[in-house]
């Protein structure tokens, strides 16, 4: 390994992820550095939530591998907003409080350390007096909060946000970067879908830029260039959804071992 480099956080091997047998990620490999902060970027369809989710251990594998040395429950994923069922009766404490599911379990007891955990994530995102407040109540920006709130008593190694500024202002977007810039800097890996391509030259040093197969991976300022972002938008224009489903070589990994715990 090159001095100064940290050891790989997700290794991806060849991967394919297929929906209705037709590819949306087609034969990805490459590496996220841990501690590293890389925005996802792509046309619309282009895989990039597929992508999180299956870091995230949320879809099956059917070719190549994904592998990684953080335990699942060192990892936090933010889905997007248009996921999140906001008629669901919960409250904002209860909410972030969700965020300790994976070191307490369904049954574990919620102490006073915990209460003062949410407490303290609650201000940090700027919603203190709001924990007892109904999710459903909440606007888009305020949702978005109670989420990255969620994030932080998760006190993850791995972060994953899918589209975590859309549909928030101005205002929001600047206070939950401070946060992304913060986890950074806490060299925690975090792994970002994004559609602003300014926000991402402005904020993130690292980016994949797909459309549905790799079209670049690396520094910003080298993927996000124009000759790769017109290849991405005529590899997207050239899709056909009627094609051949494609010939997978590599074995697939058995589910339970997608990711290798320390």
């Amino acid at each position: 390994m090159v001095a100064g480099m940290r050891a790989p956080a997700v290794t991806l091997n060849n991967l394919t992820v297929s929906y209705r047998q037709h590819p949306a990620l087609h034969h990805l490999s490459g590496n996220f550095a841990g501690g590293s902060l890389t925005a996802v970027v792509g046309p619309n369809g282009a895989g990039k939530s597929t992508l999180l989710k299956s870091i995230a251990g949320l879809l099956p594998l059917p070719g190549g591998a994904l592998l990684t040395p953080i335990p699942r429950n060192r990892m936090a994923y933010l889905p997007q907003l248009a996921e999140i069922d906001r008629s669901f009766p919960i409250d904002v404490r209860d909410c972030v409080l969700l965020g300790h599911w994976g070191t307490s379990g369904a049954w574990g007891a919620v102490t006073p350390a915990m209460r003062q955990g949410v407490d303290a994530a609650l201000q940090a995102v700027g919603l203190q007096g709001f924990g007892y407040r109904n999710v459903g109540s909440l606007s888009s920006g305020q949702l978005q909060r109670v989420l990255f709130a969620r994030v932080l008593v998760q006190d993850a190694e791995l972060i994953l946000l899918d589209e975590p500024f859309n549909a928030v202002d101005s205002k929001t977007t600047a206070a939950l970067l401070a946060l992304v810039q913060q986890w950074h800097g806490q060299q925690r890996t975090i792994i970002a879908v994004l559609h602003d391509d300014t926000l991402v030259r402005q904020h993130f040093p690292q980016t994949v830029l797909l459309a549905r197969e790799l079209v670049g991976w690396g520094p910003t300022d080298q993927t996000l260039t124009e000759p790769n972002l017109r290849r991405a938008r005529a590899m997207a224009e050239a899709w056909d959804e009627a094609a051949e489903r494609c010939d997978i070589d590599t074995p697939t990994p058995p589910l339970n071992a997608q990711k290798v715990a320390t």
